[in-house]
């Protein structure tokens, strides 16, 4: 005796299929594209530049910036985006994006240590550069001697360290030197 809700009757397209992708599947692939073209149009034009991205994809994340945020064509660009996303590798893409972020991240932390170092042997003088010296004995001695001395000598004019051009040139003599 055979029932009326026998499974022969009731076959759906993924029950032999392997390869069935239902529509919520491709939907949320569809959306993890778009999340990445999204954050592709937050990062600056240089870090995009970095990504070595594909030249229509490069090409379109640029017309994207110049979009208004919170526009139907804004959605829509970043939807088209998201369909050209479909044919890059999204693992090398990824781990591009996080070397351009993390690297940021490493410039910006070097400036803060230079910036930190320059302030102390302002403050400080010569017993701070021989400390300084010691450490780093890579630092020429006479040029941390005159940018100290030039700084002083900007600051007392104008009290405005991020004015000082001389103050700009020792953070990035520091940043460029001191390698921890």
């Amino acid at each position: 005796m055979k029932i009326v809700g026998d499974s022969e009757h009731f076959h759906q397209p993924y029950d032999q299929n392997d390869d069935y992708e239902s529509r919520a599947d491709a939907k949320r692939e569809i959306a993890i594209y778009q999340e990445l073209g999204k954050k592709l149009t937050l990062l600056s034009k240089s870090q995009v530049e970095r990504l070595n991205l594909d030249e229509i994809v490069y090409d379109n994340v640029l017309k994207a910036k110049t979009i208004k945020i919170n526009t139907e064509a804004y959605r829509r660009h970043l939807q088209y985006i998201g369909k050209l996303m479909r044919y890059v590798d999204i693992e090398a893409l990824q781990l591009a994006m996080k070397n351009v972020l993390n690297q940021n991240s490493n410039e910006s932390a070097k400036t803060n240590v230079a910036d930190k170092a320059r302030d102390h042997l302002i403050s400080e003088g010569d017993p701070a550069i021989q400390a300084m010296l010691e450490q780093h004995p890579q630092l020429e001695r006479q040029k941390l001697r005159q940018f100290v001395r030039q700084t002083k000598k900007e600051l007392s004019k104008n009290a405005d360290i991020s004015l000082s051009k001389t103050a700009k040139e020792f953070s990035k003599y520091l940043r460029n030197e001191i390698t921890e």
